[in-house]
């Protein structure tokens, strides 16, 4: 695992608190930056094996932005408190969404993050909760719209990289890492073409403005 800043002392802390309640986008990069080791501190409590270490790592970077984002800093907490519920709320939606929808639902599940810090989803534009038989039969309808953009605009190279990072097809997910092993290429590659592969889907989802009740 990559070695992470030490932390800030309770008076650095502060000073960057104030800055960035007073609107320093700086100072909360610098926040989130000196935090990361927590977060990689929580992670290992809930690594089994099971996942790429970095992927958990980037879920409880979803937890340690939020807490940046909402800490009132007139509350006289240290932010690691704070931050190690928020970093553990997320490790835990995660695991408890992947046990209760399984592999063959993984391209609901997160992936990462966009630059404000929000979770993003390959099916980022197929949001559902609690769903009717209406709403079973629209995800239904958009999912197979989605197979049909996979196959249609993307290239071959970002259509092989979708299908097996999120298990299209009934295949298992994969991680970056072993996807950059299995074809040869680098784990940024993988990265990039994958995040670009997502954006080409979801403004093709965005242009259509696919409504199928109404």
């Amino acid at each position: 695992m990559k070695t992470f800043l030490n932390p800030l002392t309770p008076e650095e802390e502060r000073y960057y608190l104030e800055r960035f309640r007073d609107g320093d986008q700086e100072a909360k990069r610098i926040l989130i930056v000196r935090n990361m080791r927590l977060v990689a501190h929580l992670v290992k409590k809930y690594y089994n094996g099971d996942r790429e270490m970095e992927d958990l790592i980037s879920v409880g970077t979803i937890g340690l932005i939020k807490a940046v984002n909402t800490f009132d800093i007139e509350k006289n907490n240290r932010l690691a408190a704070y931050a190690s519920k928020c970093v553990e709320n997320e490790l835990l939606m995660l695991f408890r969404s992947e046990k209760k929808r399984g592999k063959e639902t993984s391209i609901y599940e997160p992936l990462g993050t966009d630059s404000e810090g929000n979770s993003i989803r390959l099916l980022d534009v197929i949001e559902c909760e609690e769903e009717d038989a209406l709403e079973r039969i629209d995800r239904k309808e958009k999912t197979e719209k989605l197979y049909e953009l996979v196959n249609t605009i993307l290239n071959e190279r970002e259509k092989e990289i979708i299908c097996l990072r999120y298990g299209l097809y009934r295949n298992g997910e994969v991680t970056q890492r072993q996807i950059a092993d299995q074809l040869g290429i680098s784990r940024s590659y993988v990265s990039r073409i994958e995040k670009k592969a997502l954006k080409k889907l979801k403004k093709e989802f965005d242009n259509r403005n696919i409504h199928f009740h109404g």
